[in-house]
């Protein structure tokens, strides 16, 4: 009797320890827990020894020391790589199943709905005081069916960039600036150039004029707006600078891009249409450029260029997602995003500084690119934009080489987008 009241005792005992470190105990081992404002708490996970990033190409500059700043904070090494932006889907295809394979990836917002199909990229959840930090339209554009699937690190739209040597005042109107062209037309020296061709430049006369890519909130890919009469008009617009020869014929195709850069930049045109990312080369050149947002068109409406917002994404590659979205907030922080415009000139859509006057007053280009983002259009995230580029720069190259009329082109155009997505995206959603 005396033996079992031993061995009772002795299991009271037991039970009595376990119960008084159990729970805690496994919260402090397995739980990742949830911090006062709500966002997960990643402090007591396992830490990677590493986060592989892909950054944009030419600007992990930007990224070094914000990844020193984490290392030194969180202790994990940040390892990144360049790529080419536009390149992203593709290498994620290529190396998502290798060790090579990315925990955090930056892209253009309209990359998200194409990763998310394929299943590249994972929801994230975010405080509101974080996302309090950036403009409200830079965070929908990263959201997809209802989850949010990044955060923003650049804004940009193309914009007016003027030689103020050769232009002292910006026109008010696109009718101005064809007059100023006509004018200029001289040999080789031009006026205003753009690559209309290229329908991601030609989109803000096609919006200006009343035409749209999907209906809906740019959504709905079985209703598509490209052939309507306001887009027809929009591209006999577009026709009669090339059919006047204000933009030379070497402005059409895959050398369009360099040949407008390269007139401009040896003081041959007044002015152009480019985006941020121009910004520094025509510096460098060494012409005193000016930026201001696009002339309205000749109906007195905005030109409605497309906007694209760039941003941290985090991957479904690897088991560190928790830590991945730290590094992601970490990123996309006011400080870190500010010394990354200083980096590179990439623009942030940061509350704070569009608050700041002073601020703005000093960077030209960037009020520029925040005034033209007003009326501008987020491209369409959808899987069934890739399949309006090809057919719409076809159509406009066509009409500018004489090949074909608007109504015709943008018909044909149109009837080839449906079929590609009957195709390759099971219809119309």
């Amino acid at each position: 009797m005396k033996k079992w009241l031993g061995v009772l005792f002795a299991l009271v005992l037991i039970i009595g320890v376990l119960a008084a470190c159990g729970p805690d105990d496994e919260a402090e081992e397995g739980s990742t827990g949830s911090n006062s404002d709500g966002s997960e708490n990643t402090d007591s996970t396992d830490k990677p020894e590493k986060l592989i990033v892909w950054e944009d190409q030419d600007k992990g500059v930007a990224l070094e020391d914000a990844a020193a700043k984490f290392e030194e904070e969180y202790g994990i090494k940040i390892e990144y790589q360049e790529y080419n932006i536009t390149e992203m889907q593709e290498n994620m295809a290529l190396d998502g199943n290798t060790e090579s394979a990315p925990d955090v990836v930056t892209m253009s917002h309209d990359g998200v709905g194409p990763s998310v199909v394929k299943g590249y990229i994972a929801p994230i959840e975010v405080s509101e005081d974080v996302l309090s930090q950036y403009t409200e339209s830079s965070v929908e554009a990263f959201e997809y069916e209802g989850n949010l699937y990044g955060l923003p690190k650049a804004t940009e739209t193309p914009v007016f960039i003027y030689n103020k040597e050769l232009l002292p005042e910006v026109p008010e109107t696109l009718d101005e600036l064809y007059e100023l062209s006509q004018e200029k037309l001289n040999g080789d020296e031009y006026g205003f150039l753009a690559i209309w061709d290229d329908f991601y430049h030609a989109h803000g006369i096609f919006h200006g004029f009343g035409g749209y890519v999907f209906g809906g909130n740019n959504d709905d890919s079985s209703d598509i707006g490209l052939n309507n009469e306001k887009s027809v008009e929009a591209l006999e617009y577009i026709q009669k600078w090339y059919a006047e020869g204000l933009f030379p014929s070497g402005i059409i195709g895959e050398t369009s891009n360099d040949q407008m850069n390269g007139l401009f930049k040896q003081g041959k045109a007044v002015a152009v249409q480019n985006g941020p990312w121009a910004f520094n080369d025509y510096r460098d050149a060494g012409i005193d450029i000016g930026i201001a947002p696009m002339p309205n068109l000749p109906s007195g409406e905005p030109v409605g260029t497309f906007m694209g917002v760039k941003g941290w994404f985090v991957t479904n590659f690897k088991d560190n997602q928790e830590w991945a979205q730290k590094f992601v907030e970490f990123v996309a922080n006011e400080e870190n995003a500010k010394k990354r415009y200083e980096l590179t000139g990439e623009i942030p859509p940061l509350v704070s500084l569009l608050e700041d006057e002073q601020w703005v007053s000093e960077n030209e280009g960037a009020a520029a690119v925040m005034a033209q983002s007003k009326n501008a259009v987020a491209m369409p995230s959808i899987p069934e934009m890739a399949e309006i580029w090809d057919p719409m720069q076809t159509a406009i190259q066509t009409v500018a080489t004489d090949k074909a009329e608007p109504k015709e082109a943008l018909e044909e155009a149109v009837q080839l987008i449906k079929q590609n997505i009957e195709m390759n995206h099971g219809g119309a959603n």
